[in-house]
């Protein structure tokens, strides 16, 4: 879209939920608008407040705008990183999408594999940003902007906005009525549509919270979809999603998974354009499927367990942070003997993971926890590959650290934060973004669905940061404020059972109903990871 010129013109992708009151503003400034549509407020935006427009917005977006009065392109992102936008660059091409493949469709567009993003992925199950998994295509930042302009030597990024983890005093009963005051304005945004909307329902606090609300601010039934696994009742949730859809008197609808759902790696493959190690992108992909059946727009959970402490990991790093060395010692010897576990949330590889990593420096617990490969994805290249990959990370003296240099936030974010606090900072400008995000993104995109995430809300983010440990999670509770202030509106089953996650019953399936595609996909001599990956470790 463009201005009445024709001189500057943007392209957009996602929505601005407060475009409204910013049109109001830009025609009081005698900007004149031709649409209804969101898309015109950065056109007018721009020239009212130039940079500084993108802080004023509040959604989910990535977009390009092309000032020709002044020959430059303004790139941004949104907060929190909903929306992704890619670039490539190389001999003075300049080219920015939302996907890779729209990219790497070019003629004459160079789509090398880059080397050092194999341990990264090895490690963490997804490339971090600013890297992919091609040579030329970076990834730009959440709550970043760019400016280009062309002729001039350099051009200029920066970030505009982050959450601080930094505890402020509030009190508890004040944090409530304000937690609860603006999860309710959030989600009273979202339901501004012009499409059928409904909203994804796990039977979890998070979703539980954004439906019973949506429930009351609705004049007719809320649509809602919930996913399970038909081979593994220890990873079904569709009990409790039915206990809040009964609750609630929503339009209920239940699909189950099967493990012959392997059929959907080839598409996955070509939605996601690089490799993705979250299995519930499967269950993701499907519940997106069945829910575009009925609505355009969807609401979700996302974000409850990121910004309220919700993940065990959390309560991990006060843990570790607050036991003497000797007692970590101890638990380290008596924790050995313990049998392990393929299932990731059972309970003795828990107690095993925490002691055997409590002592380690902060960045370096963290991705033992949340990694895979985390200890040797050396381990698992050829030595042609473990070479490239090292130089491309630094050298054989930096390449370890580099693993970790996405989980390093600079130190004057953090002083003053609280063991918690910087656990919630890392997690949220990594795993967030990186993976939970990017799932959701992908999968709903996919199927012309539109995920949006109220418990994400800007101002919602910055209140959960600020929060002191004490009103957070009193006593080690998880998620205690979010639960506390909607203990009317939640189930007591729900508001009282432990975390679960969206998890996936890999272990059965991989021994069972996927055993020969991942035989032939991985162990087969023809195997195409076998040029980048020794086959024994495989």
């Amino acid at each position: 879209m463009g201005n009445q010129e024709g001189s500057v013109q943007v392209v957009f992708n996602g929505e601005i939920y407060n475009f409204r009151e910013l049109r109001r503003e830009l025609e009081g400034k005698g900007y004149p608008f031709r649409t209804r549509s969101d898309t015109e407020v950065l056109v007018h935006g721009w020239d009212a407040w130039g940079e500084g427009m993108v802080e004023r917005l509040d959604g989910m977006f990535a977009f390009g705008l092309w000032d020709g009065r002044t020959s430059e392109l303004f790139l941004a992102r949104d907060r929190v990183g909903k929306k992704p936008l890619f670039l490539y660059e190389d001999e003075g091409i300049f080219v920015f999408a939302s996907e890779m493949k729209a990219i790497l469709s070019l003629p004459g567009t160079d789509d090398s594999i880059l080397p050092s993003a194999f341990p990264l992925y090895l490690a963490y199950g997804y490339v971090p940003a600013p890297r992919t998994f091609h040579q030329k295509v970076t990834k730009l930042p959440p709550a970043h902007t760019r400016r280009i302009k062309i002729g001039a030597e350099e051009d200029s990024s920066q970030r505009y906005w982050a959450p601080d983890f930094r505890p402020r005093k509030i009190k508890k009963e004040a944090a409530l009525e304000k937690t609860r005051a603006l999860v309710k304005a959030a989600v009273r945004k979202r339901l501004i549509s012009d499409v059928p909307l409904g909203a994804l329902l796990s039977g979890g606090v998070d979703s539980t919270v954004v439906v019973g609300l949506m429930a009351g601010m609705s004049g007719s039934p809320v649509r809602t979809f919930s996913i399970g696994f038909a081979d593994d009742d220890s990873y079904d949730e569709t009990k409790w999603a039915r206990v809040a859809a009964s609750r609630f008197e929503t339009q209920h609808t239940e699909f189950r998974v099967e493990a012959d759902s392997v059929d959907l790696i080839t598409d996955l493959v070509r939605t996601y354009d690089e490799p993705f190690g979250d299995s519930s992108a499967i269950p993701t992909w499907l519940v997106s499927r069945l829910t575009r059946n009925d609505v355009t727009v969807a609401l979700t959970g996302d974000g409850g367990d990121e910004l309220f402490g919700g993940y065990p990991r959390f309560l991990g790093m006060r843990f570790a942070e607050a036991l003497p060395g000797p007692l970590i010692g101890l638990g380290k010897t008596l924790s050995k003997p313990l049998p392990y576990h393929s299932d990731f949330r059972h309970p003795t590889r828990r107690v095993r993971r925490f002691f055997q990593s409590a002592e380690l420096p902060f960045e370096a617990r963290w991705l033992k926890w949340v990694g895979f490969f985390s200890e040797a994805p050396w381990a698992l290249l050829r030595p042609d590959a473990q070479e490239a990959a090292v130089a491309g990370l630094g050298g054989a003296d930096r390449a370890g650290n580099t693993l970790l240099d996405s989980l390093r936030l600079p130190e004057e974010d953090l002083r003053g934060a609280t063991a918690l606090g910087r656990a919630l900072a890392v997690n949220f400008e990594s795993y967030l973004p990186e993976d939970l995000l990017v799932k959701a993104d992908r999968n709903s995109m996919a199927h012309g669905l539109e995920f949006r995430s109220p418990l994400l809300d800007t101002a919602l983010t910055e209140l959960a940061a600020s929060l002191p440990d004490r009103v957070r999670n009193p006593r080690f509770r998880l998620k205690w404020i979010l639960k506390e202030a909607f203990k009317d509106l939640l189930p007591e089953g729900i508001r009282k059972r432990s975390k679960k996650g969206f998890a996936v019953p890999l272990p059965t399936w991989f021994r069972t109903h996927w055993r020969p595609y991942v035989e032939e996909t991985l162990l087969s001599p023809n195997a195409r990871v076998n040029g980048w990956l020794r086959p024994d470790p495989v």
